[in-house]
């Protein structure tokens, strides 16, 4: 039996050069044929964390994300049904390691797709909102926290790393100043190993000092 409230997985990457958010297309009304934030109600008898993993695994084939608190939204007119409240989780994934792995497993989903932030259509119920408030908090936390190198993979180029400061941000960033600044932090290693597989000047390799970095923010 299904309760009166859902979960709601915001679910981000960094691909290409661009942060990108995990959508799914409705396959059931409300909101058919709509895109949406991955969730759906929660069982009665359920326990959150139980629901939680399997509404995102439900909707997208992940299995053994991260899945942090977000926000609760309980708007009247938030649902077409009435007031349900909503809880919207939030998960940082590496794109080489769920690129493989998605796909909708439940049938009131079509499919599962990635979209840049920048090419977001209207969602359905408030989940543009959601997705704002996830953003909103990347954003608030990024000079301190672990983020850039949650979405980046282990090995990462300086032009990668300003990439994804510059999609959370929203603005660019001049390259030299921002060298500059990661270099002073001082939990940056530099690597005696080169990008392969590009077709322009390969560029070196980075990765971060946890230590270092927890020491720094600790």
């Amino acid at each position: 039996m299904l309760s009166f409230f859902t979960v709601d997985c915001l679910i981000l990457t960094f691909h290409e050069g661009q942060l990108k958010v995990l959508l799914t297309e409705r396959n059931e009304y409300p909101y058919k044929d709509w895109w949406a934030i991955p969730g759906y109600f929660v069982d009665k008898e359920e326990e959150m964390e139980d629901a939680v993993k399997r509404i995102s695994y439900e909707n997208t084939g992940l299995k053994d994300i991260y899945l942090e608190q977000l926000a609760a939204l309980a708007g009247v007119k938030r649902h077409p049904e009435g007031r349900i409240l909503t809880v919207a989780y939030m998960a940082l994934v590496r794109y080489e390691e769920v690129k493989n792995k998605i796909k909708p497993i439940t049938n009131y989903m079509r499919q599962a797709k990635w979209f840049a932030i920048n090419n977001v259509p209207d969602l359905a119920f408030d989940h543009n909102e959601i997705l704002q408030i996830g953003l909103k908090k990347l954003k608030a936390n990024l000079s301190f926290s672990f983020t850039p190198f949650e979405l980046l993979p282990e090995k990462f180029t300086l032009t990668q790393l300003q990439q994804v400061y510059e999609s959370i941000l929203g603005e660019s960033l001049d390259k030299r100043n921002f060298r500059k600044k990661m270099g002073n932090l001082g939990y940056l290693k530099e690597l005696d190993e080169y990008q392969t597989g590009v077709s322009y000047r390969a560029a070196r390799l980075y990765k971060v000092d946890k230590r270092k970095f927890a020491k720094l923010f600790s």
